[in-house]
């Protein structure tokens, strides 16, 4: 057998080509066409091995050179295989170095063919180069030839306006010429300034021809222009005879325009008034229709106007009557002025400037004649009287005049004004009333606060009850304080609507805030003043009535050595002042109500109104502030003074009372064996009934920290007036247990005080009380637990009436040397 090798030498020549290796090149189909001329005999073999049971698993190959069972090879055909991988490998590495070879041939040209394009893109480079610079030349060549075209564009077009121009100078020289003949004598004219078909045209010459020769006249001052023949005149003789033809033409046309109006020709006036702009840029036509519209040249209208306004009552009609005609009046204006818009946008080349013209004319003559008949500036020194409406009347006027001028001066703007500023101009009409409009109001607040208060006055005069003989001295006395005299919310409330009113003229004159500030400020001032004027006054009027009370009592104070028929005429009279007194607190703890809610009233009103005014500008709401502060003090000052009378006066009837009710038995019973009484004795309950009913208007009147220190004070008035009051007796047991029930009577009453430090005192007196009760040994006991008490205590012992025999100073000293 041969070896192996040389079996597949044999058998197996390779052909491997470089084209096998070309295209879709698959390693697999590759592979297969080596090996399948092999692969059948060896998969015959197998089959047939299978069929005899003698199969070999896969898996029990130990080698694929090896042998199977008996000695046969497993894969006889591997040498062939081998012998054909080794030459294919043998192959593919002659094919790599051919590849190599070929690569390296390739690289070779490659480098050839890449210098050769090189050296053929750097001469191409320098082609494009030399290219780009002929652009450039050719461009630039192009626009100096489109320049030079350009200015022989612009010589030639400037030679031909010349032409122009100097063909149209020789037609004005022509007929300038016509003109520069003796004034006066102008039959020689060309046909062109005669024939009415061709005026226009005449009206554009002449015009020309001035302007011509008013510039030369002007630049040269020379005489000789249009000629030798006329050199002796010069050019104003042309001058002259222009302006007498100019204004010739003008009048005709004007003529032939209000011509064409009376007949409402549009065309013709549209015609007339596009020549006429010609002359002064058309103002004087545009002048002489506005002033010939009926509304400024008849008198008719200005005298109705006046009627439609005022009426025949004149300023006196009311302003709500006013506002009405000054609506009517500006709505017929109004509607006028847009009847007059749509001719003219019909007519004029410019209708905005007639309109500024028209519009101008309606605000200056026919609003200011209205102005002039309505806003008659009164004096302060003489003031008119309220039944003339006083200064109030006139502001009013003022403001509905301003505000329905406002109206129609927006109306008027809608209507198309051009430049014209119609609301500057408005508000000149009102300048010489708005400088001195803040001093008008305030003159006016005061008027009608001092018209108010005599008013009042006056009421309060005839309704006070005439002292007669019948009536006493004293019962005119008590009746002295009327409802009428005393502060009324609604007439603060009447100070606001004063106010308020007034604000709101401020708020329609000031359009900047600090003007707006300025004027709110002065007005509200007066206000301040007014409420503050009148709460205080209402005050003092009040505590006259208490001075009055006072002095009745005085006068009333008799001494003990008096006969039973003084005496009783001097009780009389003293209950008399007691209910003066008592009327005099309830109408001044009423005032002070009044004032409270006044205050209110006006501190609501401050911070509704006036604070959104003044917050705007720096400084100002607290100024008012400080102001509104300094005033509410001033009413609080006058109300404390009065408060403290109150309390004089209600403590002086008290003292009046015990004086003249509390007896001596009350506290000393003569026979001290019988049951004691426990009832108050006959002067507290008095005392307390008194004091219930004169308190329950300061309860109703009074609110927190005022009523709590009114309350207070009073307290401890009481406190001490008792006290005083208690000094006077002597107490035994039976007396003792007796003020020990009037001072729970008291203690009970000042409890509605709601004021702890007064409660404290009269349960002290309770205990103070005891001084009178226990038996004389046991009053050390009393010390032991209240301290405080020691010192009344000490006063009060001496009133028992066993003082002196008891021994009781001696005991005293020797408790207090122990202590």
């Amino acid at each position: 057998m041969p070896s192996s090798k040389a079996s597949a030498d044999t058998a197996l020549p390779l052909t491997l080509e470089l084209e096998d290796f070309k295209g879709d090149f698959s390693f697999d189909a590759l592979f297969g066409g080596l090996v399948n001329e092999l692969l059948p005999d060896f998969k015959e073999e197998e089959s047939d091995s299978a069929e005899g049971g003698d199969s070999v698993p896969n898996g029990n190959l130990r080698s694929v050179s090896g042998t199977g069972t008996g000695g046969v090879p497993l894969f006889p055909a591997v040498d062939e295989l081998l012998s054909l991988f080794k030459q294919s490998c043998k192959e593919l590495v002659d094919l790599r170095s051919q590849i190599d070879t070929r690569l390296q041939d390739v690289k070779k040209e490659v480098n050839a063919h890449d210098t050769k394009h090189r050296k053929t893109l750097g001469e191409l480079e320098k082609g494009v180069d030399g290219l780009f610079d002929s652009f450039a030349r050719l461009d630039s060549r192009i626009s100096s030839v489109g320049q030079t075209a350009a200015k022989i564009g612009d010589h030639l077009q400037s030679a031909e306006s010349q032409r122009e121009m100097a063909s149209q100078t020789i037609d004005l020289i022509k007929y300038l010429m016509e003109f520069n003949s003796t004034p006066g004598d102008l039959m020689e004219l060309s046909p062109l300034f005669s024939d009415d078909s061709r005026v226009a045209e005449a009206a554009s010459i002449a015009q020309k021809l001035r302007s011509f020769a008013e510039e030369d006249v002007g630049r040269q001052g020379v005489t000789s222009v249009v000629g030798a023949a006329n050199a002796s005149r010069g050019l104003e003789v042309a001058v002259a005879n222009l302006q007498d033809y100019c204004n010739e033409l003008e009048n005709r046309l004007l003529a032939r325009f209000d011509a064409a109006s009376q007949r409402r020709e549009l065309s013709t006036m549209s015609e007339c008034a596009k020549i006429l702009s010609q002359f002064n840029r058309g103002t004087s036509a545009m002048q002489h229709y506005v002033a010939s519209r009926p509304m400024f040249i008849d008198v008719e209208v200005m005298n109705e106007d006046i009627q439609v306004v005022l009426g025949d009552q004149g300023l006196q009609s009311g302003t709500s009557n006013i506002a009405r005609g000054l609506s009517t009046l500006y709505k017929d204006i109004a509607e006028t002025v847009r009847k007059e818009a749509a001719t003219i946008t019909a007519v004029f080349p410019s209708p905005s400037d007639v309109m500024s013209i028209l519009v101008q004319r309606v605000l200056e003559q026919r609003v200011t004649a209205i102005l002039d008949k309505l806003l008659v500036k009164p004096s302060l020194v003489n003031m008119p009287s309220i039944e003339d409406g006083g200064l109030l009347l006139y502001l009013r006027i003022l403001a509905v005049t301003y505000d329905k001028t406002e109206e129609l001066a927006k109306g008027l703007q809608s209507a198309g004004c051009g430049d014209l500023d119609v609301e500057g101009l408005t508000e000149s009409l009102f300048t010489a009333h708005k400088d001195e409009y803040a001093e008008y109001e305030q003159a006016s607040l005061k008027q009608l606060y001092q018209i108010k208060i005599e008013e009042l006055h006056a009421e309060a005069l005839q309704q006070q009850p005439e002292i007669t003989g019948t009536i006493s001295r004293a019962k005119a006395a008590a009746l002295t304080t009327s409802p009428q005299q005393q502060i009324s919310v609604t007439v603060v409330t009447e100070f606001v609507r004063w106010n308020e009113e007034a604000i709101s003229r401020c708020t329609l004159f000031s359009s900047q805030p600090s003007t707006l500030a300025a004027n709110v400020r002065s007005v509200f001032t007066c206000l301040l003043d007014q409420v503050s004027q009148y709460l205080t006054e209402g005050l003092e009027r009040a505590r006259e009535s208490l001075n009055e009370a006072a002095a009745m009592r005085d006068r009333f104070v008799i001494g003990t050595s008096v006969s039973r028929r003084v005496a009783a005429a001097a009780a009389t009279q003293a209950e008399a002042a007691a209910a003066a007194g008592e009327n005099s607190f309830k109408a001044f703890m009423i005032a002070v109500q009044r004032c409270a809610n006044s205050i209110a009233i006006l501190q609501q009103y401050f911070s509704n109104t006036i604070s959104r005014l003044l917050l705007p500008v720096e400084g100002a709401h607290a100024a008012s502030c400080e102001e509104m502060g300094t005033a509410i003090s001033n009413v609080e000052g006058a109300a404390h003074k009065g408060l403290l009378q109150c309390i004089d006066t209600v403590m002086a009837e008290v003292e009046r009372l015990l004086s003249t009710e509390q007896k001596t038995t009350d506290y000393r019973s003569p026979d001290d064996g019988v049951a004691p009484d426990h009832r108050p004795t006959n002067a507290c309950t008095r005392v307390v009934a008194y004091l219930s009913r004169v308190l329950e208007v300061a309860f109703t009147a009074l609110e927190g920290l005022n009523k709590q220190s009114f309350l207070t004070e009073l307290g401890n008035r009481l406190h001490k007036g008792l006290l005083n009051n208690w000094q006077k007796f002597t107490f035994n047991p039976s007396g003792g247990l007796r003020l020990k029930r009037d001072i729970t009577e008291y203690g009970e009453f000042v409890r509605s005080f709601n004021a702890p430090s007064i409660d404290e005192k009269f349960e002290l007196l309770g205990i103070l009380a005891n001084v009178f009760i226990v038996a004389p040994e046991s009053l050390a006991s009393l010390f032991e637990g209240t301290p405080s008490i020691r010192k009344d205590a000490l006063r009060f012992i001496q009133l028992r009436d066993d003082y002196k025999s008891a021994k009781i100073a001696s005991m005293l000293n020797s408790i207090m040397t122990e202590s």
